[in-house]
Formats: structure tokens, sequence, C-alpha cells
């Protein structure tokens, strides 16, 4: 059995993008600016693999790296997790999905409250911890769902679990889901269910992302068909709505993605296991908090040799990201960003350097020749971590 193991480690990215103007991101550099508010991070085993090594990143790195390291821009225009996701796949959204702004139109609002059969209210940029504090209240008397947006191509809807039930909630956003097409698509309506009372609001880990089905083939498909697994574990279910993959673990935090990662390498597959670690981004970079951000990527970096050991001598592992969250700048929003490829098996390289990919795409393409198959996008780096080029 062969086993293909990417890990993305949600927003962790490693320096802007040469458009990052164009986004608002100029500066922006998530791994070093976290790095920094620490006084350094303690992830040897990162750092051992090459993460550091990653050029023009700002970090120092010591000695040879065990693993292969490069970073990859993003060919899509775009900085959130669908459009990220489905490049590392192999796809590339060449018109990106659509962002409203300041608030959703008056047709559209007006339409969800007709579907739902209720008003809602929000319909403004906000943090969903924010936001949750401002109109908690108001939700609580009222039951109206709270509608808000960011930056991304994104409806997000807060509902108390108490107020409106879970598949109640998990209704209303599928519904938004279906009137959110044609000119109006945006890549995802999440679900933010939350609990708690009035100035002791908490968002809790029921969220449920409702996505676009991916616009092309990706290597999940390609997989699929042929036979092998196809694992996704976290939000993988929801990025890409369930579509190529063969098993769906959705785990709701670091921990039990990390768990979940363990068990399957260590029962072992022929495939692809495709992980999403959600926390940093959805409990750090969105909430500017780096010092959470920095703990969060030490937890993780525990686990890399209990990983390490569970590979079999074909086995490779991935460890990406899908974009950045800077946490030490003012937004809370997404920032454009090279995302890092770290790459580690018994049977490859180590400190081979890929540079700068022109697209994360050119993740799906190793991952397609690793099992013996081309994908029409992206540039394969198998033969440069292979042995046989040392």
């Amino acid at each position: 059995m062969a086993k293909f193991t990417i890990i993305v480690l949600d927003s962790v990215g490693v320096g802007e993008l040469p458009d990052a103007a164009d986004f608002g991101d100029t500066g922006t550099n998530t791994l070093k600016h976290v790095d920094e508010f620490m006084g350094g991070l303690k992830i040897p085993n990162l750092k051992r693999l090459g993460l550091f090594h990653i050029q023009d990143t700002g970090l120092a790195a010591e000695g040879k790296a065990q693993g292969c390291y490069g970073k990859a821009a993003e060919a899509g225009k775009a900085k959130d997790t669908t459009n990220g996701h489905f490049e590392i796949a192999g796809l590339t959204v060449k018109t990106p999905f659509k962002v409203f702004g300041e608030s959703f139109p008056p047709r559209i609002i007006e339409e969800l409250e007709r579907r739902i059969g209720t008003k809602v209210i929000g319909n403004f940029p906000a943090s969903g911890t924010e936001i949750i504090k401002e109109l908690g209240d108001e939700h609580v008397k009222t039951g109206y769902p709270i509608v808000y947006l960011s930056a991304d191509s994104l409806m997000q809807i807060a509902m108390h679990e108490s107020v409106i039930p879970l598949e109640e909630q998990y209704e209303i956003c599928r519904k938004a889901r279906a009137l959110l097409t044609g000119d109006d698509t945006v890549s995802r309506v999440i679900c933010r269910p939350f609990t708690g009372t009035a100035g002791h609001y908490y968002r809790t880990e029921n969220r449920k992302d409702f996505s676009v089905d991916p616009p092309g083939r990706t290597i999940l498909d390609l997989l699929s068909e042929k036979g092998k697994e196809v694992i996704g574990v976290g939000k993988i279910e929801d990025i890409f709505n369930r579509r190529g993959l063969t098993k769906i673990d959705h785990t709701k935090n670091n921990r039990e993605g990390i768990e979940a990662t363990l068990s399957y390498l260590e029962e072992g597959f022929d495939g692809l296991l495709f992980v999403n670690l959600v926390d940093f981004d959805m409990l750090y970079g969105h909430r500017n908090d780096p010092r959470g951000y920095g703990e969060a990527l030490e937890y993780f970096d525990r686990f890399i040799p209990e990983m390490i050991s569970l590979m079999d001598e074909e086995d490779i592992l991935l460890i990406t990201a899908d974009h950045g969250c800077d946490p030490t700048t003012p937004g809370t929003d997404h920032t454009r960003e090279y995302i890092p490829i770290v790459v580690y098996g018994k049977a490859l390289r180590q400190g081979a350097d890929l540079g700068v990919r022109e697209t994360f795409s050119d993740i799906g393409a190793t991952a397609a020749e690793y099992f013996g198959y081309t994908f029409p996008t992206g540039t394969s780096f198998l033969k440069e971590i292979s042995k046989e080029k040392a």
C-alpha cells in the first residue's frame, strides 16, 4: 500500500505574494510574525524537515534539512480556503467566486428571508466572535439569524443552538447555499453555531460549511476513479462538497485531526490522505491571537516524529497551507501569501530546495505522478525529491 499524506496547516502562509498590495496585504508574513511574537517558535521537527529553509521567508535555518522544501504562489486571484484547496488539488478557479463587500443586496436578503420564513439581522462585515457579542442578545430575543460577511467569498450565518436547533440551522444554510448561485455564487455558506448567555456567547465546534462543487476536475476525482482510497479529514468534506472522496472523517479541531491522521497512518491505506487542520485559521488567525497560533504550531510539531514512525519506506508526507491569515495585522481576514511546501519520505532526498512554484497545483501533480498518473495542471516535483536525482 502506497500512502501519500497532505496536511494543510490552515492559513500558515510564509510571506506576501507579489500582488499582495492588490488585496490590502502588504507586509504580511504569518509564520515569520508568529515566530517573532513567540520569541522563536519551539518547532524543532518542522525546522528539521526544512520549514525555515524556505527561501525569502525571513526565517533563520540551521543545518541541513532532512526533508525537501519550497513555497508556492497561488495562480488564482483569491486568498480563501476553497480556492486554495481546489488549487492544491489541481484545479485553479480562473473566475473568482463572488465577493459582496459591505453587504448583500436587498434582492438576496429579501429572497433569503422568504425562503427561510423569518427575517435576518446583521448583513455587514464582521469578525465572527465580535458579531455575536454585538447581535447575540437581539438574536436570542427575536430568533432572527445573524448574517455577516468577510473579505472572502462567503455568507456566514450565526445562530444560537438553544434558539435554533442544529439541524434547522443547517437547513437554513442549505437554503442560502441554493440561493447563492449563478452570478451570485459564493464559495461557501458557513453555519456558525454559538451558545452561552448574554455577555458570554461563544462559538461551538458544530460549524458546517456548504460549498460549491469544484468547477472542474481534481486529483481527488482522478485517484478515486482509479480505485485509490481518498480520505478527507477535517473540513475537506465540506470544501470539496464530498466529491472525489471515498472516506470522510469530519474532525472538528486540530487535536481530533491529528489523532485521525495518526490512526489512518497506523492502520494503512492505499491512496491519498488529505487533512485540514482548521484551528490555526479559525481560532487564532481570524481572532488576531499570535500566541494561540504559535502554541498550536508547537502542539502540531510534537506529533511529527510519530507520524514519521508510522510511514513505510515508500510513503510521502507533505505539509503545506492554503493561504495566510497573519494574526499580527490589524484586520481579521485571510492574507495573500505564499504557502510552504515541506516534503518528507524515507526514500526521498534530504535538503532538496524546490524553489518557488508558480501554482499550488504542483502539489496535486506530484501526488498524481506518485501513483503513476499524470494530471493536466501543475508541474510535478516528484523527480526533484527522488533520491535518483541526488
